[in-house]
């Protein structure tokens, strides 16, 4: 219990009042620290974070009345509990219009410190929770945002509701833009562990100097800047979920450190020497190869193997051809809707611009793209001038084979993917244009548009057409 809660602040002039109170406190896990007066409570307040302050009226030097003012200046929030020995209704009034929650009269049972206190904790642990609750209000992860009808995302999306509910770990891998985040948080959201925490961190967004403290939190000095006690995310995420994007960005000292937290839970602040314990699903995802980072000894292998219990590959865009006008549709009315513009659909021509290309960028260059043509047109249909011409992003084209692992496909079914990059790049250099593709390949537009039917390469119709471009822009979305 003691471990999620700060620590409780006991301030009284008396030593052996002190010590009674931090035993029996201690006793029931709560972690202590007292002091002898109120300076000393005023400064340690400005440190780091603490439950409650538990205060006697009468103090040596400033009194345990001026002490409560003070605190409810700084930290309103900040429950005080008053003691005194001369307990009567005028002073307990003045207690409570000082700022105190409560108050106790000498002598008093142990049970009723202990209940005080728990109120306060109780309190403590409702605030977090609704402080939390409010900032998923807006983030909650649904299935039917995965958008598609193609093969690879039904199985995706059976996949994560049969996965979800298990406690099990998860490693999603993927190009950047492909959804990992998102089904990530489907994955929390469909858990037992909905109601709970969900922690996301961006491994490649925080130095590598800072990271550590980020996640496991530190303690009072532990470096330049640490001026109180701070909690890690694990500890905030404590019941619930964390998801670490971009894992492979991790330095290998860190590896070695989330190696012995996923053994077992337990972990120490940096500067610390205390084992803490916290219970969290552990989502994990990169973009980069994992098997190369390993390979590269850049990512360690036996942390691979401790989060790849279920893995989850993201297909890239260009392997789900027959997802993109579903997206792009998606996207239009999510836009139309955001901006309040009267609905709107695709041309002909902005259908056969949209299939065309290559999407190194995944879905979040298509959802670019789509805000993009909303805003620039003013017809009732988006024009394919009002998309972009793609030139730039035709040099960000990722190549396919490569990329294959040997032994998945077969070599006729590599060189066909090979061949199909090939002919969509020139198709796309050359605006569409079948016949200076065609010279480009050095082949007959007769013996392109066989191997465009071949290779399900829809670039437009048959005549040599070109789509229009828009004039004057840079292309990029």
């Amino acid at each position: 219990m003691s471990n999620a809660l700060p620590t409780v602040l006991v301030v009284d002039d008396e030593k052996n009042m002190r010590l009674s109170l931090k035993t029996v406190l201690a006793d029931e896990g709560y972690k202590v620290q007292a002091v002898e007066s109120a300076e000393e409570a005023l400064t340690v307040l400005g440190q780091e974070e603490f439950l409650m302050v538990i205060t006697d009226a009468r103090l040596g030097g400033m009194s345990g009345y001026e002490l409560i003012a003070k605190v409810h200046t700084r930290w309103v929030d900040l429950p005080i509990l008053m003691i005194t020995a001369y307990a009567t209704p005028k002073l307990a009034v003045e207690a409570i219009k000082a700022g105190a929650f409560d108050y106790l009269a000498k002598p008093f049972a142990p049970e009723e410190l202990l209940h005080a206190v728990s109120r306060c904790a109780e309190r403590h642990r409702l605030l977090h929770q609704n402080a939390a609750l409010r900032a998923r209000a807006n983030e909650t992860y649904q299935l039917a945002q995965i958008v598609g009808e193609s093969k690879c995302v039904r199985e995706l999306r059976q996949m994560i509701e049969t996965v979800a509910p298990t406690d099990a770990r998860v490693l999603i891998l993927g190009e950047s833009g492909t959804g990992k985040e998102l089904v990530a948080g489907s994955l929390h959201c469909l858990s037992e562990r909905r109601n709970a925490t969900y922690v996301r961190i961006n491994c490649a967004a925080i130095p590598e100097t800072l990271l550590e403290s980020e996640l496991f939190g530190h303690e009072k000095g532990a470096f330049t800047g640490a001026l109180k006690q701070k909690a890690g995310r694990v500890e905030e995420a404590d019941g619930g979920s964390i998801f670490l994007d971009e894992i492979a960005d991790m330095s290998r000292p860190l590896q070695a450190k989330l190696l012995r937290f996923l053994e077992d839970g337990t972990f120490t602040r940096v500067g610390g020497t205390h084992e803490l314990r916290v219970d969290v699903r552990f989502i994990a995802a990169t973009n980069r190869n994992i098997i190369d980072a390993i390979q590269q000894n850049e990512f360690r292998e036996d942390l691979f193997h401790r989060l790849n219990v279920v893995q989850f590959r993201l297909p890239p865009l260009r392997e789900r051809e027959q997802d993109v006008l579903l997206l792009a549709e998606h996207f239009l009315q999510h836009f139309g809707r955001l901006m309040k513009r009267p609905a709107k659909r695709f041309s002909r021509a902005a259908h056969q611009k949209l299939l065309s290309h290559h999407w190194p960028g995944n879905v979040r260059e298509l959802r670019n793209v789509i805000e993009r043509g909303l805003i620039l047109e003013n017809t009732a249909e988006i024009q394919a001038a009002s998309l972009p011409d793609f030139q730039f992003e035709t040099g960000l084209r990722k190549a396919t084979a490569p990329n294959k692992a040997i032994g998945v496909e077969s070599l006729d079914e590599m060189m066909a993917n090979f061949e199909k990059e090939l002919v969509t790049t020139v198709l796309e250099q050359n605006h569409f244009s079948l016949t200076r593709t065609a010279e480009r390949l050095k082949i007959s537009r007769h013996a392109l548009r066989y191997r465009m039917q071949r290779l399900n390469i829809n670039a437009g119709s048959d005549t040599d057409e070109e789509l229009p471009s828009a004039p004057g822009k840079d292309g990029t979305s």
